[in-house]
């Protein structure tokens, strides 16, 4: 009997959870938020950097009109970031900001393969790389430590490879693709209180 009480329990566990479904909506756009508002406003401080990045082919992206594309991308990751922090019209903003992580992804990461630090315990493909990587690290480690203060240096954190492939581009993209099937949740959201207002129920069923 009590082990069918406390089975009965654990199955109705998301049931009684329920409630609670706004906490995962609003984690996704408070961790989303000022990492789109970072990428827009870095974009803006250097925008005639970014302009030539975006155009030049031969060390940079070489697409088609630069000065417009580095524009929507600045602005849509400004102004997406705005509203993932507002709850505003989360589902319509996550498709500008799908498409400004796949563009990235594939334009600009995927060249370098999965992982963003190189790590060839875990890595997806691309292993030689990261081998090369962790060669090239115990290197300038070794070098660090016979020519300078390294307690020092690693203070603040163990030295790394960047290998600046597209996980954190994919990552970003699936955490977008999941807010815009739910939307913005309820609550703390500018979605949830207008749907309220228009008396079109919560926002994860109108935003």
């Amino acid at each position: 009997m009590v082990m069918s009480r406390t089975l009965e329990h654990w199955v109705r566990l998301p049931e009684r959870a329920a409630p609670l479904d706004f906490i995962a909506p609003l984690l996704l756009r408070l961790y989303l938020a000022p990492i789109m508002w970072m990428a827009g406003v870095s974009k803006l401080n250097a925008f005639e950097s970014t302009v030539e990045w975006f155009g030049n082919s031969d060390w940079g992206l070489g697409l088609p009109f630069p000065t417009l594309l580095a524009g929507l991308a600045t602005w849509t990751e400004i102004l997406g970031g705005v509203a993932l922090l507002l709850g505003l019209a989360v589902r319509w903003v996550s498709l500008p900001l799908m498409a400004t992580m796949l563009v990235a992804a594939l334009s600009v990461h995927l060249k370098n393969g999965w992982q963003a630090i190189a790590d060839p315990v875990m890595c997806l493909f691309n292993c030689s790389d990261a081998l090369a990587a962790v060669e090239r690290l115990d290197r300038a480690r070794s070098i660090l430590k016979s020519h300078g203060d390294y307690a020092w240096l690693t203070e603040q954190g163990s030295f790394a490879v960047i290998n600046n492939g597209i996980e954190f581009a994919a990552t970003y993209f699936v955490m977008l693709l999941v807010l815009f099937f739910i939307g913005a949740g309820k609550y703390f959201s500018l979605d949830h209180w207008i749907a309220r207002a228009l008396g079109r129920g919560s926002a994860t069923d109108s935003s």
